[in-house]
């Protein structure tokens, strides 16, 4: 059973920066693609970005050139790192773990980041 628990969040000022980290416990195949999504409130959860274990990523424009997707495959942690964070970017963000082989999602119970002034 793969179990995923984010840390991180909290309240920043806008342009400040903020690490979100996800530990994730169990088994975790080289296949499996990690990332994060956000959830704005009021609003659908959408991806923020995504991580293979070879490192190849992407993002969702709104945080393209602001945000960081990285992995340690040895500490099974990915961490998302914010920077210039907007009064947009405020939304409970989730650690997402998807298993290719299986098209499993699994998901941790998120964490609240709050951008404002």
């Amino acid at each position: 059973q793969v179990q995923l628990v984010e840390s991180g969040g909290g309240v920043v000022q806008p342009g400040g920066s903020l690490r979100l980290s996800c530990l994730v416990s169990g088994t975790i195949f080289s296949s499996d693609v990690m990332g994060w999504y956000r959830r704005p409130s009021g609003k659908g959860r959408e991806l923020v970005a995504a991580i293979t274990s070879g490192g190849i990523t992407n993002y969702a424009d709104s945080v393209k050139g602001r945000f960081t997707v990285s992995r340690d495959n040895a500490k099974n942690t990915v961490y998302l790192q914010m920077n210039s964070l907007k009064p947009e970017d405020t939304a409970i963000y989730y650690c997402n773990l998807i298993r290719t082989i299986t098209s499993v999602s699994f998901w941790g119970q998120g964490t609240q980041v709050i951008v404002s002034s």
